[in-house]
């Protein structure tokens, strides 16, 4: 059957028209707003070009007056001959000048007024320059005379002017109408085409109306048929359609319900003729076959399916199959799954059936049940047999081979193949004891060995013993135990075992007992043994010396990079340290930075002197680890034997006695012991011990310095600084014991003490007082900081928010995620956080970007030299800028005089800290400071600092 085509009136066409008449009305709008806008646009260029030239070149000519009165003034009062001619000279180049500016402005001027103002203009102009000359031919030497005339040229000038006020006010009014022209011009075309927008819309919605309407009932019909044709409702009447596409389309679709209408029957046909020729075949087949739907029910059995389920119906539940014994995964509860296609499950009657399901199109599942009781027998006994050898041979730790009197194999396992590196597949029952050998040749385990050597080799084992073991060292560095044992019957069972880690553990351990893990340098140890070793021969003449050396600015490269960069940095500095030495000297390392050196054979001082020289110039060589530039130095202690000691003990000793010295004296030099040396590291020690006890006896204490709120003028803050009073030395500087507290560890609760003595005597102070703690690098890395702030915070009840800690820039350095990490929770705590003598040593923006401090603390040697040096003033101002840039405080330190305090006032500083307000105090002293300074710092008149009394 055919469709017809669709004629004459279409839907094509319908929507070509109604395209066509809207096209029509747009470009009908488009052209009219063109034309609008052009107009518009030469009302505004003739305003330009004609109005607005005609005002600038009026004032131009105005210029150019100007000029020439200048000129003529000046002329008038010159005296020199030549002076003046210069000047009549440049009076006539501004005339021309001025009338060809005031020619342009004629031509450009769009109203007779203007140009009539042009003209008068000129001829004011003229009468004016005809006076100038006729005077000053006329001129009288007298003053009289000279005044007389300049009074009349300047009424002249006086009318020059206000003509071309005239003319610039005509201009000016032209293009004010022009403008007015252009805007009633742009209106118009407006509301024009506003209007016109709105016709247009109200059309186009009137032709939408008419085309919807021409297409929406016959779609209507076409969707109904289509429905009724996807639900199956083949005898449904389909209307007849027009002549346009949808037309065609309804009669399309009844062609199709006839062709759907046909497949259907002869597919029903044809289902009926198969399924008669399944249930034959079901029937006289041996397997049991059932068909389930997809919820589970039984569709189809035949006869064997029934004998099996009437002796056993729980076989279609399939978490019930017995399958202990079976080959196949265990069947999983769900009858419809489908990981688990086939299991095994046993009758009352004792026979075994494998189940095997698959998944049928329409979702369900065929299960077939075959008897395998026969086969099932076979199998067990074959399972268990091999079950057994399996379970030996696979679970040993070595490798196994048994080869009968013929040297044919007749056992291997699995580990046997990995031990040398040999394909499983490759190792096969039958094969000679050579062709074994020949393969663990092929898998490279023997480089340089033939067949011949290997045989050769085994029999010189054998030579000696029939039974036992022996080893065999593979190339790729591995060691094998072979275990040779004889069989009854004339063949031989070899074990293998890979021992190489137990005989590298084994070196290892010794040569770690006697060097250092990290560098693989002579521990303190074997360094002894070479020192006696040493002294053994320096008693039959031969001296040596023993230099200790330490790296210098190592713990800080170590505290900002992290020990990662510093392990690294070690490892170099021994790759250095042996290149510098002798075969027969040693270079040994003590630990953490400390290295030895015994050279052998010295004749002289100058000898050690210049192995010395030669370490320090070698490890101040810069080093790089991952783009990372880092620069340390080295000192050295010497002695000599036997000079310094007859023992490794003193020796050692003295040499780093003059290690210290070396230290203490700048550091990067070299020092040899003196005996008066240990006085000094005597003293030392003493400090270390003292130090220790004065924890114990309460011998800190806090003393407070104020901190002066420069906006708010009052006293805001006090500083918590930390002193020791030594029973017999006095007070000790901080710069003396704080280095050593770090360095023995007491710092860290040292630290903790000054925060709860600090939070204590804060709470007692005004709300708005704070108070500000400083924690040193190796304090802010120990774990007990954040529990230490929490717990001070704790007992003394103080806000957070009145607790400032202060850090140094060194604690940033290493920028990693651990110490961001401790930032922030101190910030969680509420703590305020300052960075410390901002300004020098590592500063750097980084940081400032990975965590958003409160202050920033500029250090005093800036304050210090801020009346000095220009520098410092400027450096000063970017910090405070930087700091108001991303919402810091910024605090001044060491301000000592009333001039640093204007200067950094005028720079903006938020406060300030120095003697200029006072020494830090004990805690006794701070009402009486908050009292003193309640009112302000004094100013003078003019809003300056003045000197207090």
């Amino acid at each position: 059957m055919f469709v017809r085509k669709p004629a004459g009136n279409t839907i094509r066409t319908q929507i070509l028209i109604c395209y066509l008449l809207m096209s029509s009305i747009t470009a009908a709008l488009g052209f009219y707003a063109t034309f609008g806008i052009k107009h518009a646009g030469i009302l505004v260029a003739k305003t330009f070009d004609e109005s607005l030239m005609s005002i600038n070149y009026a004032r131009a000519a105005a210029a150019d007056f100007s000029k020439m009165r200048a000129a003529a003034s000046r002329n008038l009062a010159a005296r020199d001959p030549l002076a003046q001619a210069t000047l009549d000279k440049e009076i006539n180049g501004l005339e021309k000048t001025f009338y060809e500016d005031l020619s342009v402005a004629a031509e450009r001027a769009q109203s007779p007024l203007a140009t009539n103002a042009a003209a008068k203009v000129r001829e004011a102009v003229s009468a004016w320059s005809a006076l100038y000359r006729s005077g000053k031919k006329d001129l009288l030497p007298d003053i009289d005379g000279g005044a007389i005339f300049a009074t009349r040229l300047d009424n002249y000038a006086k009318t020059v002017d206000q003509q071309i006020d005239l003319l610039v006010n005509y201009t000016a009014g032209d293009g004010f109408l022009f403008r007015q022209r252009a805007l009633s011009t742009i209106n118009r075309d407006l509301q024009f085409n506003v209007v016109a927008l709105a016709v247009a819309l109200l059309l186009s919605g009137f032709v939408t109306w008419l085309l919807s309407r021409r297409i929406i009932g016959p779609v209507a019909v076409a969707s109904r048929a289509a429905r009724s044709i996807a639900e199956g409702k083949l005898d449904v009447d389909i209307p007849k359609g027009g002549a346009d596409e949808l037309g065609t389309l309804i009669a399309a679709m009844g062609v199709m319900r006839n062709n759907i209408k046909d497949m259907v029957e002869r597919e029903i046909a044809q289902r009926r003729s198969a399924q008669a020729r399944l249930t034959d075949a079901l029937e006289t087949s041996r397997e049991g076959v059932v068909l389930l739907h997809r919820d589970g029910k039984i569709a189809l059995a035949n006869s064997r399916a029934g004998e099996f389920l009437a002796s056993a119906p729980e076989l279609l539940q399939f978490e019930l199959l017995d399958t202990r014994t079976a080959r196949v995964p265990t069947v999983h509860p769900d009858p419809l799954a489908e990981n688990d296609p086939a299991g095994e499950a046993r009758l009352p009657d004792g026979r075994w059936l494998r189940v095997s399901r698959s998944r049928t199109q329409e979702g369900g599942v065929i299960v077939v049940f075959s008897d395998i009781t026969a086969l099932k027998r076979q199998e067990e006994e074959l399972h268990e047999t091999n079950r057994r050898l399996d379970a030996a041979l696979e679970n040993m730790s070595q490798g196994l081979c048994l080869y009968d009197m013929e040297g044919r194999l007749q056992v291997v396992n699995r580990r046997f193949c990995e031990i040398f590196n040999i394909p499983p597949d490759y190792v096969r029952a039958g094969m000679r004891f050579e062709s074994v050998l020949a393969l663990s040749i092929m898998a490279g385990n023997h480089a340089g060995q033939t067949v011949d050597d290997l045989l050769a080799e085994r029999e010189r084992f054998l030579a000696h013993s029939e039974s036992g073991s022996y080893f065999q060292h593979l190339s790729d560095g591995r060691i094998i135990c072979i275990a040779h044992r004889a069989t009854s019957d004339g063949g031989w069972l070899a074990t293998c075992e890979d021992v190489t880690e137990q005989h590298r553990a084994e070196s290892q351990i010794t040569f770690m007992a006697r060097h250092d893990a990290l560098t693989q340098l002579p521990n303190r140890l074997l360094l002894a043994e070479r020192i006696e070793q040493a002294i053994a021969q320096a008693g039959r003449g031969a001296g040596f010396g023993v230099l200790c050396l330490d790296l210098d600015n190592f713990k800080q490269v170590n505290d900002t990079l992290g020990h990662p960069v510093g392990d690294q940095l070690l490892c170099a500095v021994a790759d250095r340290l042996r290149a510098c030495i002798r075969e027969i000297d040693t270079v040994a390392r003590l630990g953490g930075d400390e290295f030895a050196i015994i050279q052998a054979d010295t004749q002289k001082p100058t000898d050690a002197e210049r192995l010395a020289r030669r370490i320090v110039e070698c490890l101040a060589e810069p080093y790089e680890f991952d783009g990372q530039r880092i620069v340390i130095g080295a000192s050295v202690g010497i002695s000599l034997a036997p000079h310094d000691g007859a023992s490794g003990e003193k020796l050692l000793k003295n040499a780093d006695v003059a290690l210290y010295r070396a230290k203490a004296e700048g550091r990067g030099i070299w020092r040899f012991f003196e005996a008066k040396m240990d006085e000094s590291l005597q003293k030392r020690r003493a400090l270390e011990l003292d130090l220790r006890e004065a924890m114990e006896k309460d011998e800190f204490k806090l003393v407070y310095q104020p901190l002066y709120d420069l906006r708010h003028e009052r006293i805001c803050g006090f500083e918590a600084l930390l002193r020791w009073h030594h029973p017999l030395h006095g007070l000790v500087s901080p710069e003396q014991f704080i280095p050593v507290a770090e360095e023995i560890g007491i710092i860290i609760p040292l630290g903790e003490w000054v925060v709860e003595q600090a939070c204590e005597q804060a709470a007692l102070w005004p709300d708005d007082i704070k108070v500000a703690v400083n924690v040193s690098s190796v304090q802010f890395r120990s774990p007990r900081l954040i529990d230490a702030f929490s717990r001070a915070l704790g007992r003394s009840k103080l806000s957070p928010g009145r607790l400032e800690l202060e850090i140094t820039e060194s604690v940033l350095l290493a920028n990693s995620a651990e110490t961001l990490a401790t930032l922030h929770k101190l910030r969680a705590l509420g703590l305020r956080i300052a960075l410390d003598d901002f300004g020098t040593g590592y500063s750097s923006l980084s940081y400032l970007r990975s965590f958003p401090f409160d202050k920033l603390k500029i250090d005093q040697s800036f304050v210090r030299d801020l009346t000095a040096t220009e520098g410092s003033k400027l450096i000063i101002r970017a910090i405070v800028s930087l700091g108001k840039s991303l919402g810091m405080r910024t605090t001044a330190e060491g301000v000592q005089t009333v001039a640093q305090l204007n200067q950094v006032a005028a720079e903006g500083c938020d406060e300030i800290q120095g003697y200029f307000l006072s020494k830090p105090i004990s805690a006794t002293q701070v009402p009486s400071v908050i009292l003193k300074f309640r009112t302000g710092l004094k100013k003078d008149a003019s809003g300056i600092y003045a000197l207090t009394d």
